[in-house]
């Protein structure tokens, strides 16, 4: 049985955006009438149904885009969460976009405790910007960081964007300099995916442009070189935090400016998935919440949860899942920190797998842990898929072994 505030992090869909980007596939749309006052009000219910159950040390509001809220509908929303007993988090992060950053709003969200802004960037570049169908410009970039830091917020991700159709590696790194020269103290860098439904994924099926891997690689590199030139530490794939502190963990090699939220979901910890389309995951159980605005609003109005779906993995398979996410951290799994967190050991239940990966020389296998080469990390999710394999019935029953 889950105690009473037992669950540490919490994260909360924003699922609203002023315009859609070209190459996003999450959950959002446009804001029309009262939607989003009709959303603010259907989430505090949420939230009051969770409220026993949390007490969180993270908090992560994405999108969508988050910042997109008025200031009085975050005046509702925080007061609620001050009520409900749901701020004072160690790390509280909100997802801001550089179009809608407001020096009022950003003193609102950290008086409230809000101590953490994810910006998403993506380019420095204006012409990539219109490719990518951002709605802010360069210029909005370093007003909003100016702002936010004048609001005193003092710790800043900024989230860029890597081979973008018609990038340059030229362009990749005078983006990446002048994004370092933000002196922000987390980076975020993704390669552009072509998921269906999206724009991007249309132009490059209609033949408008062609994937370049040799460059995407070459452009991975260069993130990964001047970063650590200049101070970032990577501690996953696609994050680097500068280190103004020790490290809590040594044995993790955590930077102090990593995300601890995101840290949390590598390491297979619990959460709290709120608003539409989030998931979640506690008392081993997976949800995901329905993907319509509406929907979700109709049954927290009727007093329901709003959750499409619900699993629970057998223990091996989900220890597999989290061995699987866990290989995107630089570190790897200390195979202590892996049987802690599953009860199960790396080496017993997958070691033909790290052994096939070791083989391949995209992989290390000492005696106390397991980790991904620097060229391994670039493929993290194929070397996740060895360890996310079906698993027999016999081999999940029960509960697994706490050593």
């Amino acid at each position: 049985m889950v105690s009473a505030k037992s669950i540490g992090s919490l994260y909360v869909h924003v699922p609203f955006c002023a315009a859609k980007c070209h190459y996003c596939a999450f959950f959002s749309a446009k804001p029309q009438g009262d939607v989003v006052d009709r959303y603010v009000d259907a989430l505090i219910r949420e939230l009051e149904m969770v409220s026993g159950d949390i007490q969180p040390r993270t908090i992560f509001f994405g999108g969508g885009t988050p910042s997109l809220l008025s200031l009085s509908q975050w005046e509702i929303l925080l007061g609620a969460m001050d009520r409900l007993g749901l701020t004072g988090a160690e790390e509280w992060t909100v997802e801001c976009n550089p179009a809608t950053v407001s020096l009022d709003k950003a003193r609102l969200l950290a008086d409230h405790g809000v101590n953490r802004i994810s910006m998403g960037v993506q380019s420095l570049d204006e012409a990539l910007l219109h490719r990518l169908g951002r709605v802010h410009t360069r210029d909005m970039v370093f007003r909003s960081v100016d702002t936010l830091r004048k609001a005193g917020i003092q710790n800043l991700n900024l989230d860029l964007m890597f081979a973008i159709p018609g990038q340059t590696r030229k362009v990749w790194r005078n983006t990446l300099r002048e994004a370092i020269a933000l002196d922000s103290e987390h980076l975020s860098s993704y390669e552009v995916i072509y998921e269906e439904d999206t724009a991007l994924y249309a132009q490059l099926k209609a033949g408008q442009f062609d994937v370049d891997e040799d460059l995407a690689c070459d452009l991975y590199d260069d993130l990964v070189e001047v970063a650590g030139a200049s101070g970032f530490t990577q501690y996953e794939v696609a994050n680097f935090a500068r280190n103004r502190a020790s490290p809590s963990s040594i044995r993790e090699e955590i930077p102090s400016r990593a995300c601890r939220h995101n840290v949390n979901y590598w390491r297979g910890g619990e959460f709290h998935g709120l608003g539409p389309s989030a998931a979640g995951f506690t008392n081993q159980v997976r949800t995901k919440n329905w993907s319509n605005t509406q929907l979700y609003c109709e049954q927290l109005e009727k007093g329901q949860r709003a959750i499409e779906s619900q699993d629970r993995l057998p223990p091996l398979a989900r220890a597999g899942e989290i061995a699987g996410f866990g290989l995107r951290m630089n570190a790897g799994w200390p195979f202590d920190a892996f049987k802690r967190t599953t009860g199960f050991d790396l080496r017993e239940h997958w070691l033909d797998s790290m052994n096939t990966l070791v083989a391949e020389g995209t992989a290390i296998l000492d005696e106390t842990r397991f980790a991904l080469t620097p060229c391994g990390l670039r493929f993290a999710d194929r070397a996740a898929s060895l360890f996310l394999r079906d698993v027999s019935p016999d081999a999940c029953l029960g509960s697994p072994s706490r050593g």
